[in-house]
């Protein structure tokens, strides 16, 4: 599939997001070592992420407008993560604030090669029903994006948008299968990690899984694929755009970055190779630098390395 997203002559540069957010705490280190043991953070960062957030962020830092459609709890950390995310630029009028939880925490630890342990707390009690969504909102979109960590939402937004007629990604990174399998039909772009893309098509080659997935489903098929770049099926073929070759400090939200960058291009009418460019040297930008999202690019970075190439 090769298209563009044409919006006439005032493009809605606008992302709705719907997902999982968290409270994290990023510590470098210079080497995970092993159980049992202590060791010292060289570095550290504070922030409110989540795998469609942070693309959310990547999608307004890069110059478009998104909100966040999430669940936070009734605490302290509920209250801060609307306050931070309102701070970066995201309309968070779509956060609940469910009665009786607590807010999600992760902790991240990234090595000096780049590569990170995450661990992560999610209230069982937090309701995971879709009642209070404004489904009819997302006509305001010119796109809606969903990651795979609140399989109930994500279904909600990805259904309304298809009936709408609005255009719809999502994240395909590791998740259960039967997630994958609940979602993925129904999204126009399905953007994958190497990684997700395996487990869904249960081989062990990008390229096969690519050809395997992409020749059934409605709409495009692509794979992030770290410092290989990206690719994706299109019209029985596999095409493929490198990654920039960078110095690796830290992996952290690189994929989200990527498709928050990937949807902009798109509404902002580029071609699918070009959107990969665009999206690949964002994420790659961002992997020189330490601290999650908050290392995303800005557009006048992420422009002049395009020039550049």
């Amino acid at each position: 599939m090769s298209e563009t997203i044409a919006m006439g002559n005032t493009p809605r540069k606008h992302m709705i997001a719907v997902g999982a957010i968290c409270n994290t705490t990023i510590f470098r280190v210079d080497h995970v070592p092993q159980l049992p043991a202590k060791t010292l953070a060289t570095d550290m960062r504070l922030l409110i992420d989540g795998m469609a957030a942070s693309a959310a962020c990547a999608f307004v830092k890069l110059g478009g407008s998104a909100e966040i459609w999430a669940r936070v709890g009734d605490d302290a950390h509920g209250q801060e993560m609307r306050r931070a995310l309102s701070v970066d630029g995201l309309d968070t009028r779509r956060l609940r604030t469910v009665p009786g939880t607590q807010s999600s925490q992760s902790v991240v630890i990234v090595d000096h090669k780049g590569d990170r342990l995450v661990t992560a707390f999610h209230d069982s009690e937090t309701d995971r029903s879709t009642d209070w969504m404004p489904l009819d909102e997302l006509a305001h979109a010119g796109l809606v994006h969903c990651d795979v960590r609140w399989v109930e939402g994500a279904e909600a937004a990805l259904k309304a948008a298809r009936a709408l007629n609005i255009p719809s990604m999502v994240d395909g990174d590791v998740a259960p299968l039967d997630t994958l399998k609940r979602l993925v039909p129904l999204a126009r772009y399905a953007i994958f990690s190497d990684a997700g893309l395996l487990s869904y098509a249960g081989c062990e080659d990008v390229e096969q899984a690519l050809m395997q997935v992409g020749a059934t489903h409605d709409g495009h098929v692509g794979a992030s694929c770290g410092p290989l770049g990206y690719l994706w099926y299109e019209n029985g073929a596999i095409r493929h755009v490198p990654a920039p070759v960078v110095e690796v400090i830290d992996t952290l939200a690189a994929g989200d970055i990527f498709h928050g960058a990937f949807a902009l291009g798109l509404l902002e009418g580029k071609s699918i190779e070009e959107c990969a460019r665009f999206a690949c040297i964002a994420a790659s930008l961002k992997c020189t630098r330490f601290g999650g999202r908050l290392a995303c690019p800005t557009r006048a970075e992420v422009d002049s390395m395009l020039a550049e190439a």
